[in-house]
């Protein structure tokens, strides 16, 4: 019963639980007389069932564009330090968009012994910042821009500036996902122009978590926003140009991909088959 969806059985609940539905149900439908909670705990404890537990999962297309594209990033990654002595470089990018800026109604209260830190419940809204990252790969360094919007026209802005350093280098293979602001023709044809180097890597579609900037942002935002308190926008944005320097200085270090094109190349056929 715990691995059948409950409306197989007219309950309008949308999961089991080992208290409050598991036992009650079980006896309603005459599979045992009675029974405590704790007896299916052990049940479902001794079958390896989680019926309350769920996790989210999304998955790509499995095709020959699939292949073509990861085959492609993943070469990047396997040949990052190899191509940076050769005056070539691997980029990430990827957005953070729409970060609330969140100003607690009450001051924090810090941590002390015996008593964990305390955040008001309720704060004030001061807006959204976009936030754009920038991975060198080779190297595990970061920088970040706070956008206006997440559009085209914003990204197309801030290029200038994520570009140049890279300006005289043979090569550089920028990896980023395909955001409409990404894919835009407007966005493709200013890279075409100013910066001829640049060879595009777009990420398969619905496989995100293949762009390191992703895994980047993530671990940013743990360190530096996650219990952040804000008073205004700006002063989020200053916080953010602070931090990105400060992420270099102590946490930044190339990414420990172990993912490779043989290992997606086997992946694939798994689950094509």
């Amino acid at each position: 019963m715990a691995c059948c969806d409950p409306s197989g059985i007219g309950l309008q609940i949308t999961h089991w639980s080992t208290r409050g539905s598991l036992a009650q149900v079980a006896v309603e439908q005459g599979i045992v007389p009675h029974i405590a909670h704790s007896t299916v705990s052990l049940i479902l404890r001794h079958a390896d069932l989680q019926p309350h537990r769920s996790r989210y999962w999304k998955t790509p297309t499995l095709d020959e564009e699939f292949r073509c594209r990861a085959a492609r990033v993943l070469w990047c990654y396997e040949r990052a330090h190899a191509l940076a002595q050769q005056e070539q470089v691997v980029l990430c990018l990827d957005e953070k968009p729409n970060l609330q800026v969140l100003e607690r109604r009450c001051p924090t209260r810090p941590t002390r012994a015996d008593q964990i830190e305390r955040q008001e419940f309720e704060y004030l809204r001061h807006g959204t910042i976009n936030l754009l990252a920038r991975l060198e790969v080779h190297s595990g360094q970061m920088r970040a821009w706070c956008l206006e919007r997440n559009d085209g026209q914003c990204l197309r802005q801030v290029l200038p500036e994520v570009l140049p350093p890279y300006r005289k280098l043979r090569r550089v293979h920028l990896i980023w996902d395909n955001a409409a602001s990404h894919t835009a023709a407007d966005t493709q044809r200013f890279l075409r122009q100013g910066y001829p180097q640049v060879r595009l890597l777009f990420t398969p579609a619905h496989a995100s978590w293949l762009d390191q900037a992703e895994l980047l942002l993530r671990a940013f935002t743990e360190r530096y926003l996650k219990r952040g308190d804000w008073a205004t926008r700006q002063s989020m944005i200053e916080h953010i140009a602070c931090s990105w320097p400060e992420y270099n200085r102590l946490f930044a270090h190339p990414i420990a991909w172990s993912w490779t094109r043989h290992q997606m190349h086997d992946w694939v056929n798994r689950h094509q088959s």
